[in-house]
């Protein structure tokens, strides 16, 4: 069978246009009835902005389709060496949502895991899996945006979360890397918030991008295939697709992709590319250097992350609220991040 990708326009509603997607795409083939569902969002950064993070609306409105069906809903993160997931979780709006609808949080972070030996990976040996990953159908709700390690970040790039906190060092390696992840954590089912994505230096100190759109579909690989195309990149250029799909996490052939819904040649909006930042240069140099484990292995490591998170609050300072202003006036997008947003079923 061809891959399918259902790709929904945003008009009007996020809950309908969610739903809309998780329809085309079948949903309810792929999770059975009472199963339990982690749902894996991106909470990457603590001083997020908007398209940096899986939107708050986003989420709620994947629980409020979802939850009639399965039995057990948890929502899952895990922290980075940079970042405190606590932080980004409460402020975001996630933990409201959360407690509004009585899910389930685990900071996979600290949570239990079991060390697994993964003798056919080429690079994650072994893994630490965490519990909650091994109890349940693993549903990922990236964000559309650009990288600038990987071209663009999305439905396998999600997945990075998954791992411990010292994900970092395998940033050289990173195509065979995913596909090593992604042959562990392979998500059940992947649904895109590409309601307002993040172009230029993704997946940070971008710029958010009104893109109105909502994809889904059971195959990873022909999410992510897809979506580079509605970013106007041409597939080939991101490596880790095709690094996935000879590994048989999914398809990147674009003629092997059956879209449903909106055309995404037709769709195109053109991103701009992401180029390294100050912390990403450096700390691209430094792994390339005949001293990167004085840097990496070493106490001065913490003076590394001390200077990587002053430059994202100098960033954040000078320019989070020319972001935030692109989106805050939103009619649809905008509400969400109030801290009194009454959630979509008061919308609906």
């Amino acid at each position: 069978m061809r891959a399918q990708v259902a790709v929904t326009r945003v008009e009007g509603s996020i809950r309908s246009a969610v739903r809309d997607a998780m329809q085309l795409a079948d949903w309810k083939r792929y999770i059975p009835s009472g199963s339990t569902v982690a749902l894996k969002v991106n909470l990457g950064w603590d001083l997020f902005i908007p398209g940096s993070i899986t939107s708050p609306a986003h989420l709620e409105a994947v629980i409020l389709e979802m939850k009639p069906h399965v039995g057990r809903l948890v929502v899952v993160e895990a922290d980075q060496v940079l970042e405190n997931i606590e932080t980004a979780y409460r402020g975001s709006g996630m933990a409201r949502i959360c407690e509004r609808h009585g899910i389930e949080w685990v900071n996979m972070t600290r949570a239990p895991t079991t060390l697994k030996q993964f003798p056919d990976n080429k690079i994650l040996k072994q893994i630490a899996i965490p519990q909650i990953l091994d109890e349940a159908l693993l549903v990922t709700l990236p964000v559309m945006k650009t990288h600038a390690k990987t071209v663009l970040t999305g439905s396998l790039k999600n997945q990075w979360g998954c791992l411990p906190t010292m994900r970092h060092e395998y940033h050289l390696v990173l195509d065979d890397a995913l596909a090593d992840l992604n042959s562990v954590f392979r998500p059940t089912l992947a649904i895109m918030d590409a309601t307002v994505g993040l172009e230029g230096n993704g997946p940070k100190s971008g710029i958010p991008k009104i893109v109105d759109k909502i994809l889904c579909s059971a195959d990873p690989v022909a999410l992510d295939t897809v979506q580079a195309i509605l970013m106007g990149i041409s597939p080939s250029e991101v490596k880790h697709l095709a690094t996935c799909a000879e590994r048989g996490v999914g398809c990147s052939d674009r003629e092997q992709i059956e879209i449903l819904g909106c055309q995404p040649e037709a769709e195109a909006i053109p991103f701009l590319r992401a180029e390294h930042n100050a912390v990403s240069w450096v700390e691209t140099l430094l792994r390339r250097s005949l001293i990167k484990r004085l840097f990496f292995n070493t106490p001065i490591f913490r003076l590394c992350l001390f200077g990587a998170k002053g430059y994202y609050l100098i960033w954040s300072a000078f320019q989070a609220k020319r972001r935030w202003s692109i989106v805050r006036k939103h009619p649809l997008y905008g509400p969400q991040w109030r801290a009194d947003w009454p959630g979509l079923d008061a919308e609906s």
